[in-house]
C-alpha cells in the first residue's frame, strides 16, 4: 500500500476539522475525496503532505510512519501535493516554475523529466520563456501539476484542480490526469467534481464535516441515491 491513513484528527486551535478519518492510496490507483467547500478536504491535503500537524491517528507513505513529517520530508519521500490556486511563481517563466520542481527530488533527471512534462503538456513547451503570471488560468493549473511531476512523485495530491476552469478545460484537466495515471503514480484527487472525479477514480470517499459518510468503488458511489440527492439535485 502506498499511503495509508487511520484515525486522522486534526484542526486549528481548539476547533476540530478532521474527525477520524482512515484511507489508503495503492500504487497506479486514483483515489477521489469529495466534499463542499468546508468539508475539511484542504485541511486533509494539509495534513497529509506535512504542511500542519495531526491532533492524533497515523500517516504511513510505503509502509513508514510519516505522521508529523515535515514538507520538505513528504516530498523526498515521494509525496507531492498541488495544491488548490495554482500557487505558480508569477514573475518566473514556464521553465524556471518546472525547474523549481525538482529542488528537492528529481534534479538528476531534471533534463528528462522536462521533456516529459512537455509532451504531456505541449502548451507549457511552447510557452517556456514566457512568465506564468501571465498564462490563462488553464495553462496555469496544467504548469502546476507539470512541476508536481519534476520532483517525480510517487503518490501525486491534487487539490481541486478544476477550480474556476471552464468546462472544455475541465474535460482537458481530467483527461490528463488519466494519463499521468497511466505511468503508475497514485493520485489522490480531491475535487468538488463529483461526476467527472468519480468518472476516471477506482475509488471514492465523500467528506462531510470532517468525516467520511460514504465510500466504495467509484461506479457504485455514483449510483447512491444519498450521493445523488446531496451532490447532484437529483
Amino acid at each position: 500500500m502506498l499511503l495509508e491513513v487511520d484515525r486522522l484528527e486534526a484542526g486549528y486551535g481548539v476547533v476540530p476539522v478532521l474527525r477520524g478519518l482512515s484511507l489508503h492510496v495503492a500504487s497506479g490507483e486514483v483515489i477521489a475525496v469529495l466534499g463542499a467547500n468546508g468539508a475539511g478536504k484542504s485541511t486533509l491535503n494539509r495534513v497529509l503532505s506535512g504542511l500542519m500537524p495531526p491532533w492524533n491517528g497515523h500517516v504511513r507513505f510505503e509502509g513508514v510512519e510519516t505522521t508529523g513529517h515535515d514538507a520538505a520530508a513528504m516530498v523526498e519521500a515521494g509525496l507531492v501535493h498541488v495544491p488548490e490556486g495554482r500557487r505558480v511563481f508569477p514573475n518566473l517563466n514556464v521553465r524556471e516554475n518546472l525547474e523549481l520542481g525538482s529542488y528537492r527530488r528529481g534534479r538528476p533527471r531534471r533534463r528528462q523529466n522536462l521533456e516529459r512534462a512537455f509532451e504531456i503538456f505541449p502548451r507549457l513547451k511552447e510557452r517556456t520563456g514566457q512568465a506564468a503570471g501571465t498564462l490563462s488560468g488553464g495553462e496555469q493549473q496544467m504548469l502546476a501539476i507539470a512541476r508536481g511531476l519534476m520532483a517525480e512523485p510517487k503518490l501525486l495530491i491534487l487539490d481541486e484542480p478544476s477550480l474556476g476552469l471552464s468546462p472544455l478545460l475541465v474535460e482537458e484537466m481530467f483527461g490528463l490526469v488519466q494519463r499521468i495515471r497511466e505511468d503508475g503514480l497514485g493520485i489522490l484527487l480531491v475535487e468538488q467534481n463529483v461526476v467527472q472525479s468519480l468518472a476516471i477514480a477506482s475509488r471514492a470517499y465523500m467528506l462531510e464535516n470532517g468525516a467520511f459518510t460514504l465510500e466504495g468503488p467509484a461506479a457504485t458511489l455514483l449510483e447512491n441515491p444519498q450521493l445523488k440527492k446531496a451532490y447532484l439535485g437529483l
